[in-house]
């Protein structure tokens, strides 16, 4: 029988060849990147991914962010979002990727930065005003007056140069 429970609260395995999970790829195809590195890496981007916990359940929510002094910001209406991270559980995993093309307009290359952080409803009027003044606009016609703060306690950042797939037999 499937135990939920002991999924959640096993340990996370150790990575194999410096982070490298497939006997497939090499050093070369997969490029560790440090925190400060990965965070610059998501400023150069506007689309994530946060993933928020209910209790026993979990939501995905794409939105749009900015990074500013190695943290993530982003506005969001009244909802689940917002009722989840100031009720229920501020602790959030966020991810954002970013994929190159080639000339032939082939993927010749890739990023990808996940961040476990906190997040934190901005509440002071002299933070909401700084949040006003970064590059942060709704991408949606709605009013999103919640200005939220995600604080990074874990980076992990990786480069990738995408191929072919190696013969398989």
């Amino acid at each position: 029988m499937f135990n939920k429970t002991a999924l959640i609260n096993a340990p996370e395995p150790e990575p194999e060849n410096n982070g490298v999970m497939s006997e497939n790829t090499t050093d070369a195809d997969i490029t560790l990147v440090n925190d400060k590195d990965a965070l610059d890496l998501m400023g150069t981007t506007s689309l994530g991914r946060l993933v928020v916990r209910r209790s026993d359940d979990m939501d995905l929510f794409p939105l749009n962010f900015v990074v500013s002094d190695g943290k993530i910001y982003f506005r969001t209406a009244e909802g689940t979002k917002l009722f989840t991270l100031a009720e229920i559980d501020a602790k959030v995993l966020f991810e954002a990727d970013h994929v190159d093309a080639d000339a032939e307009g082939n993927p010749a290359h890739a990023w990808s930065v996940i961040v476990k952080g906190t997040a934190r409803l901005l509440t002071g009027s002299d933070e909401i005003h700084d949040a006003e003044s970064l590059p942060l606009k709704p991408w949606l016609p709605t009013l999103k007056y919640n200005f939220v703060e995600i604080t990074p306690t874990e980076v992990s950042g990786r480069r990738f140069d995408l191929g072919e797939e190696p013969e398989r037999y």
